[in-house]
């Protein structure tokens, strides 16, 4: 059983808990795309919201802890931004009563903190922004980094099989409770399937994340006779730690040849699924590194797998890519 004595796991529970019904209130209520970044990519409401509640929790619990998060308040904090920044108070303030614009813009700032060789915290606020827009899949992401190694990984999941929270810790396992009810903890396993064949595999629904003609070339070699199960954001690694799915590709996308992965985007999926006996590595087979600061610098792609398809799978992607 995950160690709920521990503080920092009971943390990491009850504020993702909270950050996921506050994510699932705003998904329902539908608001729209608050603001564009520089890459385009859409950031709303709720991602600010959350990661303010998840900054005012961590301030207070473990102040000295650092949060490298995704989201920071510099657009809220412009004259074009009033109006969101209204709207994520309002927000944080049912949670968080003494709720301020100037304390919710703090709360989010605190995650612009940096990677230590000690200690920090790291959070994707909402990982599948596209996901939570279009009323799918989309995840609470955080996690303890320790000396460069994932040491707890929640994710709080509001549409995965009626909203589901995932924990795990370094040498606890991988544990699933529903949002609804969260004294029932359910230890999860990946799934048993060694025929590539009968692979259920998952892929991120926007094509931009992946090679897809490499995938449609990997999964004839690989003989997979499933259509791929398409879904946003790390709640994927979710479904493999349950034994829901056997393998996930990101390959790299011919737009963006160069792109290493965020660590916000992997790193409480990564250890989840290695709780429950899965395994991730690059598209090389090796590890991915935690300990060089906000992305994966070191790693090209991922590759994640119930663990026995794990080599055939790295083989084919060695074969397909040499083909190019």
């Amino acid at each position: 059983m995950i160690d709920l004595a521990n503080p920092e796991v009971c943390f990491a529970i009850e504020v993702v808990r909270e950050a996921a019904k506050l994510a699932r209130e705003v998904q329902c209520e539908m608001a729209a795309p608050a603001l564009a970044k520089e890459d385009k990519s859409p950031v709303t409401v709720g991602d600010f919201a959350v990661q303010a509640l998840v900054g005012s929790s961590l301030h207070r619990a473990f102040p000295d802890d650092p949060l490298v998060a995704e989201e920071n308040s510099g657009a809220l904090r412009s004259a074009e931004g009033q109006s969101t920044l209204e709207q994520v108070t309002e927000l944080v303030h049912r949670v968080v009563p003494d709720s301020t614009p100037e304390k919710v813009c703090r709360w989010i700032d605190w995650g612009r903190g940096e990677p230590t060789t000690k200690r920090f915290w790291t959070l994707d606020p909402i990982d599948g922004t596209k996901g939570f827009l279009r009323g799918a899949q989309y995840a609470v992401a955080l996690a303890l980094m320790q000396q460069g190694e994932s040491q707890i990984g929640v994710l709080g999941c509001p549409n995965l099989a009626g909203g589901s929270l995932v924990a795990a810790a370094r040498g606890q396992g991988s544990w699933r409770i529903r949002l609804s009810a969260p004294e029932e903890f359910e230890q999860l396993h990946v799934s048993d399937c060694r025929d590539p064949a009968q692979a259920r595999v998952l892929r991120s629904v926007e094509s931009d994340h992946t090679n897809v003609r490499q995938m449609d070339d990997l999964m004839r070699a690989l003989g997979v006779k499933a259509e791929p199960v398409l879904m946003d954001s790390q709640a994927k690694y979710a479904l493999l730690a349950a034994g829901e799915g056997d393998l996930l590709f990101r390959l790299l996308s011919p737009d963006r040849p160069n792109y290493r992965e965020n660590i916000w985007d992997q790193v409480a999926g990564s250890l989840i699924l290695e709780e429950a006996g899965g395994r991730i590595t690059d598209l090389e087979g090796k590890s991915l590194d935690f300990s060089v600061g906000k992305t994966l610098a070191r790693n090209r792609g991922v590759v994640a797998s119930n663990g026995h398809l794990h080599e055939v799978a790295l083989e084919m992607i060695k074969r397909i890519r040499a083909g190019y």
